[in-house]
């Protein structure tokens, strides 16, 4: 009698990542950074517009009555 075992290997990718493109440069002036193919961004890390994350919740009395004045 024969047994037998069927496995696949973990997380293995299902599909491949995307790519923007090979030997890309930061889009700031004078800036020779090479960007990687998989940063789909056309700036560096140092050139990159700020970004600030949304933020919940209520504003306290004391802030609000500060920026109403």
């Amino acid at each position: 009698m024969d047994t037998a075992l069927r496995a696949s290997s973990v997380g293995r990718a299902r599909r491949r990542p995307k790519t923007f493109g090979e030997n890309r440069v930061c889009a700031a002036a004078d800036c020779e950074t090479r960007l990687s193919r998989y940063n789909r961004a056309n700036n560096c890390f140092s050139h990159a517009p700020a970004k600030f994350p949304r933020m919940r919740g209520e504003f306290t009395e004391e802030f609000a009555t500060r920026q109403a004045s």
